[in-house]
């Protein structure tokens, strides 16, 4: 068989060595999906992404199961997953009592939302703007009181589906304030794959004049509007060196019509690895847990990269290990 495509490097000087891929597939990525994917195929997931070099990885979410069907399985899948040594097993919590859940679990990081706008805070977080942030302060204290890191989202960062445009004020206020409270990443969300390189370039200067260090900051964008990977240049040439991504490009937001997912972690690889940047992932192996995650939904993914390589001969086959769906039907 003839070696897969690869990207050719043409570095790019002034660029980060390194970029951290933060992976979300197996909680953002999922958790809007209406078929119930079984607890085995998620912790399946897991043990593939960090497999293909995954150290970074958003596992489940800790809300309440009739907010979030889907993600009700999430002690299970926590507790079905060796976390390799030096690895990340993030959960997304909504409030205190998903945190003492999480922390039951055997989570020692964790993850809080809040929003930019007010529409978005009563709608997905069912609360005022201050509210939310309040209440992800109150996490972040009590995170920090028993020693675990937490990672911050502002939502809805550069538009939104009721208010319009958003004021980037709003944007780096919240940032700050999840900032000051002891967060240690914030990921400013384009939660509806609106932005363009020129107002990432405006949102993530105005967070920075707001105090948060580049170190600090990541982006978590969508590819509704085919914009992410221009917006990921944008952000890596004034040194954001994170960035959020869903194998396969899964997840979407309810709110946008027509959302076709997170940025894909393939295409966004490809593209770093074109540039030079290491990531110390397996592009193969990333698109081969998107082709193998796809045959057992019975669902095509959207990710470009994984289909390319597919359609070069990418061999998807994997005999180490029984199919999860055969798993799940025996159990």
């Amino acid at each position: 068989m003839s070696p897969l495509p690869a990207p050719r490097v043409e570095p790019e000087a002034g660029l980060p060595a390194r970029v951290t891929v933060y992976e979300v597939g197996p909680r953002d990525g999922l958790q809007a999906e209406t078929d119930i994917i079984p607890s085995s195929v998620k912790a399946e997931l897991c043990r593939r992404l960090y497999a293909a070099g995954s150290r970074d990885l958003e596992i489940t979410s800790f809300v309440p199961p009739t907010w979030v069907p889907q993600l009700a399985d999430a002690a299970q899948v926590v507790a079905d997953v060796d976390v390799p040594s030096g690895a990340r097993a993030v959960a997304l919590v909504p409030n205190l009592r998903g945190l003492e859940r999480a922390i039951d679990a055997g989570i020692r990081e964790v993850a809080v939302v809040v929003s930019a706008t007010e529409s978005f805070a009563k709608a997905n977080l069912n609360n005022t703007r201050a509210g939310a942030i309040d209440r992800a302060v109150e996490v972040i204290a009590a995170a920090g009181a028993q020693g675990i890191p937490v990672r911050g989202y502002v939502s809805m960062a550069f538009g939104d589906p009721w208010e319009g445009q958003v004021d980037t004020a709003s944007v780096s206020s919240a940032a700050a304030e999840l900032h000051a409270a002891g967060a240690r990443t914030i990921a400013l969300g384009d939660t509806i794959g609106v932005a363009t390189p020129g107002l990432t370039t405006r949102v993530v200067d105005e967070t920075l004049a707001a105090g948060i260090p580049l170190s600090g900051i990541a982006l978590h964008l969508h590819d509704t509007y085919g914009q992410s990977l221009a917006n990921v240049l944008a952000a890596l040439r004034l040194g954001v060196a994170e960035f959020d991504a869903s194998v396969g490009g899964l997840g979407r937001c309810p709110y946008a019509k027509g959302a076709t997912g997170n940025l894909a972690t393939e295409d966004l690889v490809w593209m770093l690895h074109g540039l030079g940047i290491e990531t110390g992932l397996d592009l193969g192996a990333l698109a081969a847990t998107t082709e193998w995650l796809s045959r057992v939904r019975g669902i095509r993914a959207p990710s470009n990269v994984a289909r390319a390589l597919a359609a070069a001969g990418l061999d998807t086959a994997d005999t180490s290990r029984p199919e999860p769906a055969q798993e799940a039907a025996t159990a």
